[in-house]
């Protein structure tokens, strides 16, 4: 059994920066991506990034430039940094593991199994 727990959220005022954390418990080992997504009530879960075992990574392009996404694979952990905050990203964010992945774009920002339940980012301008 995967289990997903995130923490690190808040929050923050526009243009500050927060790091979310995601620890994975149980075998995932065969869990090419990982990745981050994020939801407003009454609105769709929207992708916002991705990384697979190999390091490569998928960005929605309203994160680009501002939020990275990395792995410990020592500490089995998935990081979100987020910078350059702005109100737009305030959202429940989800950690989330195996997920869809193609030869041409690494991971996809859907498809995915696992999900963490969430921790809660607020951004004010």
């Amino acid at each position: 059994v995967v289990q997903l727990v995130e923490s690190g959220g808040g929050s923050v005022q526009a243009g500050g920066s927060l790091r979310l954390s995601c620890a994975a418990s149980g075998y995932t080992g065969s869990y090419y991506c990982m990745g981050w997504f994020r939801q407003v009530p009454g609105k769709e879960r929207e992708g916002v990034a991705a990384i697979d075992n190999d390091g490569r990574t998928s960005y929605a392009d309203s994160v680009k430039g501002r939020f990275t996404i990395s792995k410990d694979n020592a500490k089995n952990t998935l990081y979100l940094q987020m910078n350059s905050l702005k109100p737009e990203d305030t959202a429940m964010y989800y950690c989330a593991a195996d997920g869809l992945w193609t030869v041409v774009a690494g991971c996809a920002l859907y498809n995915y199994n696992y999900w963490g339940q969430g921790t809660q980012v607020t951004v004010s301008s």
